[in-house]
């Protein structure tokens, strides 16, 4: 069945696949509760009649501030069904961006998680004149409960009038409304049609290896199109969804329901190798010296390489005694974890690939609904430390700039309310993706950097501070890093360590670990990271070389605003926020 109208997307589930309890599914008290067809359908119906009869016509946005749930699939498919457009919003930006988003919008209704959001802008929300209605999905004392829309939705029902409504919804139609997250200024609105969105799914439906018997887990959050278009996917292949509870009990979730999919950021598989070899340090004896040579092993690995049958039989060995344990640590049954968002780094692709659970990589940005080149499963179609090849229908082309450009069916309709910033980033059809790439001799894209984060010294040498800092991570000493040094005699940085890491080597050379701000003044532990910093240098050319570095003694979040929320760094608000830290790295 084709598929114009992502609510179609039901419709095709009814007739391909065949009838089971867990369609969609998430944690309640403690309690996997699932969800079939029938309920997701019907629950869909009565949001669209609700919305009907409270006066929402094609066109007329509405807002989702929540925590990933069933809930945000009936109601995306709920808002769709009458041809108004879905706003969702991610709920952990700040006051500001919410007056800003929910006014420049004009959002008529808005639904949100719970107590926690609304105790965060309960006030906001009270102070928009255009909204004019607010629904939780728990119960929150002074506000209307989700089941009370659903309820007008019983009370209304109109089949045939919401039939003609669907009737009348174009492919090109906007469905939704997605606000970039953005590193400086106000976000920005991206508008996105049903085939924006579907000629993305139809383009990397087939790449998943898996089926209507699979389940997939899911944790990012859905108002990020990244994580809504692989939604869709699992949608549009059959595949179980159950949605994550949050960061912290992704590893009891996987464990719950041993996933054969997931789609993450390399930041998660960071934390977990990281978490792999700290153990592994621990051991002793022959049990370290195998694990050290099963991680070394895995490092080697590459893709599509024949003839290695020393090496092949090594791995297997190493996959029997070392990674065998890793798998089972991702639920044992994983086949695909799709990494994007932010750069991955070649050695944990390789040594994930090496350990039997397949990671891939890939690249887009919300503009592009979202993905524009992406690795595979099938041979010549993957290379580690690419994104992959562009998606069949996308075009690809690299500026005498270096920045990467797309035209496709992907591409958005354009930023809402500001056609000057949409005449200024598509022209002539061309997606200007701010991005700097290349494209390689296998027909690989490869990404080397942003064109605004790219600085000159003073010296009139260019610098790449992503390169730098990706890595400069691959060191477990380090949780974040950041590259200045516009306009300066050379390039220095300043470090978040990763203490987790760090107490545990304190531990081990017999340093009494006190707190946080007390260590990143220890000499010792100052020589240590100049001692990562001084290796990695060797391997920069001498433009590219950190000459001053300042450790900084708290984890960058969302919350204390230095990274956005799908994790990228905000390089104008940290270098406001430390001028002091990094005007005394350039004295």
């Amino acid at each position: 069945m084709e598929v114009t109208r992502i609510f179609e997307l039901l419709s095709r589930y009814e007739k391909c696949f065949k009838p089971k309890d867990d369609v969609l599914a998430g944690k309640e008290n403690g309690e996997w509760v699932k969800h079939d067809l029938a309920k997701y359908q019907k629950t869909a119906n009565y949001i669209s009649y609700a919305l009907t009869s409270l006066g929402i016509k094609k066109g007329d946005k509405i807002a989702t501030i929540s925590n990933n749930r069933p809930e945000w699939n009936f109601v995306d498919m709920g808002i769709m069904q009458i041809g108004a457009i879905h706003v969702p919003i991610y709920p952990t930006i700040s006051a500001d961006d919410y007056q800003y988003i929910l006014k420049h919008a004009d959002v008529k209704y808005v639904f949100v998680a719970g107590k926690e959001l609304i105790r965060k802008i309960g006030h906001i929300l009270e102070s928009i004149d255009n909204i004019q209605g607010v629904y939780t999905f728990s119960e929150v004392e002074g506000y209307k409960h989700f089941n009370e829309l659903i309820k007008i939705g019983e009370e209304n029902i109109n089949d045939t009038e919401l039939s003609k409504i669907k009737k009348s919804i174009s492919k090109d139609d906007v469905a939704t409304l997605i606000y970039t997250s953005g590193t400086t200024g106000f976000p920005k609105g991206v508008m996105l049609s049903h085939d924006n969105i579907l000629s993305n799914v139809r383009a990397v439906f087939e790449i998943f290896p898996v089926d209507e018997t699979s389940r997939g887990l899911s944790y990012l959050p859905l108002c990020h199109v990244y994580e809504r278009m692989v939604n869709y996917v699992l949608q549009y292949k059959g595949v179980s969804i159950y949605y994550a509870e949050n960061m912290a009990t992704i590893v009891d979730n996987i464990q719950d329901i041993k996933p054969h999919i997931m789609t993450t950021v390399p930041r998660l598989l960071e934390k977990v190798y990281d978490k792999i070899m700290a153990k592994g340090r621990k051991l002793s004896g022959i049990q370290k010296q195998i694990f050290f040579w099963a991680v070394n092993l895995g490092l080697s690995y590459q893709f599509d390489k024949p003839n290695r049958f020393l090496y092949n039989a090594q791995l297997r060995i190493a996959n029997k005694l070392v990674f065998s344990k890793w798998r089972e640590a991702f639920g044992g049954n994983m086949r695909s974890i799709v990494s994007g968002g932010a750069a991955l780094q070649p050695r944990l692709a390789q040594v994930y690939n090496a350990a039997g659970i397949p990671v891939v990589e890939g690249y887009g940005m919300t503009e592009s609904s979202p993905v524009i080149a992406v690795n595979t499963f099938e041979v010549g179609q993957r290379k580690i430390g690419t994104v992959g090849p562009p998606l069949v229908g996308v075009e690809v082309k690299i500026s005498n700039t270096g920045e990467i450009l797309v035209k496709g069916p992907n591409v958005m309709q354009g930023y809402y309310h500001n056609q000057e910033m949409t005449d200024q980033t598509i022209i002539n059809g061309w997606l200007h993706t701010g991005d700097v790439g290349m494209v390689d001799e296998d027909g690989m894209l490869k990404i080397t950097g942003r064109v605004k984060e790219i600085f000159k010294t003073s010296m009139g040498k260019y610098i790449s501070p992503v390169l730098l800092e990706n890595k400069i991570k691959e060191s477990p000493f380090f949780d974040q890093i950041i590259v200045l040094g516009e306009n300066q005699k050379f390039a220095a940085s300043l470090i978040v360590p990763d203490f987790e890491h760090l107490a545990s080597w304190c531990k081990i050379k017999g340093i009494e670990f006190t707190t946080n701000q007390e260590m990143i003044t220890n000499k010792v532990v100052r020589d240590r990271f100049k001692r990562e910093i001084d290796c990695f240098n060797k391997q920069f050319g001498d433009t590219d070389k950190i000459k001053k570095f300042d450790l900084i003694d708290h984890e960058w979040t969302i919350d204390s605003g230095e990274i956005t929320a799908n994790l990228k760094l905000k390089r104008s608000y940290i270098q406001k926020k430390y001028t002091k830290e990094i005007d005394s790295l350039f004295v």
